[in-house]
């Protein structure tokens, strides 16, 4: 009966994985980072053979058939990065995936390409605390986001949609948009 009254507080993951204000140096979040630098190690001194496939299988929450991620590759816990069928990262992309990062089928991912699901306070005391957030970040299918591109948090792009190369997006893409420039500006619509 204590229990119902008063239930455990949540963890710094749960914390993390709801998009509320988290201590990212906590014990649990540490060594599921360690556990995941240690992967992406293997990952990233292996050839795209299907010892790379198999450890990605085992890092990311999902990895589509026929996806290929490109050494070398960062993210920050692989659990919340999840990939179509068919997807292709190309070298150098970092996913900061404290929260859900979703990728569709077919999306091709050019060099040095940046998506942050993870996020600060603006407030300059609570980023002092340490605290941080997250929010989801969604890529549709048959996207093409060229080489140096940054998907900022909170960002859903549509179906069918370009990035142009060193694009920053800041807001959400339309399906079947061609966006470029910083902020990323909308050039074409469907």
């Amino acid at each position: 009966m204590f229990e119902r009254l008063h239930p455990a507080a949540p963890t710094e993951k749960q914390k993390m994985l709801r998009g509320e204000l988290y201590q990212a140096k906590d014990a649990e979040l540490d060594a599921e980072r360690i556990w995941c630098q240690a992967q992406l190690l293997r990952l990233n001194s292996t050839d795209h053979s299907a010892e790379r496939t198999a450890l990605l299988r085992v890092l990311l929450g999902s990895f589509g058939a026929g996806s290929e991620v490109r050494s070398t590759f960062a993210c920050d816990y692989g659990y919340n990065i999840h990939m179509g069928q068919g997807v292709f990262l190309n070298f150098n992309c970092v996913l900061l995936d404290v929260m859900p990062i979703h990728i569709g089928d077919g999306t091709q991912i050019g060099p040095a390409v940046q998506i942050y699901a993870a996020d600060h306070p603006r407030d300059h005391a609570t980023r002092l605390s340490g605290l941080e957030n997250g929010r989801p970040v969604t890529v549709g299918r048959n996207c093409w986001i060229g080489g140096g591109a940054i998907l900022l948090p909170g960002v859903t792009v549509g179906d069918d949609v370009i990035i142009g190369a060193g694009s920053v997006v800041t807001k959400d893409v339309p399906a079947g948009a061609t966006v470029a420039g910083n902020p990323a500006r909308i050039l074409r619509s469907k």
